[in-house]
């Protein structure tokens, strides 16, 4: 069921969504090579929490396979859901860290992925694509659209430069819940699926990758890695859809301004 937000909760999604977008800057503070991905895990937790928010991923999904880390860290050809512990970050990895919270019974939930040192141009190119693709995408989030204009516009500009547009995770509707109804596939038809309306919440999220677009979980239950082993990149925001152009609610502002004198850690466009 699709439940579109009044201008009072849009306000408090937008409080859930930069409380994410620092945590994520804390994060960016400490991603170098040789950090344990627990270590950053901590910090995040530690800092949500701080705010008298809750992390929104931590004890997630069943009772019998809860999810360990209040972030999703994952590495290379990790897409998505990898879980922290005490793996090392090396030089040259690329580092998906996605982050949620709820605070004041709103939620907020979007990811950046790093760059720990120097890395090839191919994998530059991919990150690069990645998100420009999620802005393309956020363009197509307007009111009159469909989330099928949000995939193909997603699909198409990846596809055109040769990458991968998984088709076995898709972004979602957020607000008073982490994932709401509607999905919102990284691929699609112009005009198909849901339309969109003024007050829908939406985390548009691409997952992209050097080479298939096939994926596997492995034997943990909950990281999913490409299944050819090529890196893979991932992109979130949180978005508002609204007449003629829509409303961002995270930013990555804080990552660039931590990281725009530095080389170690991220790549930021």
């Amino acid at each position: 069921m699709i439940y579109l937000k009044s201008e009072s909760e849009i306000e408090k999604m937008r409080e859930a969504a930069q409380l994410v977008s620092r945590t994520l800057a804390e994060v960016a503070k400490n991603l170098e090579p040789g950090v344990e991905t627990g270590r950053l895990d901590r910090i995040a937790e530690d800092y949500i929490k701080k705010y008298n928010a809750r992390p929104a991923f931590k004890g997630y999904g069943s009772s019998s396979n809860p999810f360990p880390g209040s972030l999703c860290i994952s590495i290379n050809e990790e897409v998505v859901h990898g879980i922290p512990g005490k793996r090392k970050i090396q030089e040259g990895d690329i580092v998906s860290v996605d982050c949620g919270v709820e605070l004041n019974g709103y939620f907020g939930d979007h990811a950046y992925t790093f760059i720990a040192g120097e890395t090839d141009d191919d994998t530059m190119r991919l990150l690069k694509t990645t998100l420009e693709s999620l802005y393309v995408g956020i363009e197509q989030a307007v009111h009159g659209n469909s989330n099928g204009d949000i995939g193909h516009a997603i699909q198409t500009y990846c596809e055109d430069r040769d990458f991968g547009v998984v088709r076995d995770l898709v972004g979602h509707g957020i607000g008073k819940s982490m994932h709401e109804d509607p999905s919102v596939p990284n691929y699609g038809r112009p005009g198909k699926g849901e339309r969109l309306r003024t007050g829908m919440g939406l985390a548009i999220e691409p997952m992209i990758t050097m080479g298939t677009d096939k994926v596997k979980t492995l034997s943990d239950g909950w990281t999913i890695v490409t299944a050819d082993g090529k890196n893979a990149a991932h992109f979130e925001h949180d978005i508002i859809v609204r007449e003629g152009k829509a409303e961002i609610l995270s930013t990555f502002d804080y990552i660039a301004e931590i990281t725009k004198n530095e080389n170690l850690v991220t790549f930021y466009g």
